[in-house]
């Protein structure tokens, strides 16, 4: 999979303001919990690092639509997470 990623204007990772790492993107979206289609074409999906770190990743294709373009990634917070484990509980994917 092709993965492009946000730069911020003084040419940064935007995921680094987050404290993510490419790898880690690329990791949790290799096996997401959870993909949920959002507004504008984009998606968020769930995943976890082969650390167990939950990511919340926000990306859309990418635009020579060979890929996916990542715009944001960040810890899941808490309460979201919580919320996840009920579903996949519920879905027996936990």
């Amino acid at each position: 999979m092709n993965v492009s990623f946000h730069t911020d204007s003084d040419g940064e990772l935007h995921i680094s303001a987050h404290n993510v790492r490419e790898v880690e993107v690329i990791e949790a979206l290799s096996r997401p919990l959870e993909i949920v289609a959002g507004r504008d074409d984009s998606y968020t999906a769930i995943g976890r690092t082969r650390a167990g770190r939950l990511l919340k990743i926000i990306y859309t294709d990418a635009v020579d639509k060979d890929g996916i373009f990542v715009i944001t990634a960040f810890d899941l917070p808490r309460k979201q997470e919580k919320a996840l484990k009920r579903r996949l509980k519920r879905k027996n994917r936990l």
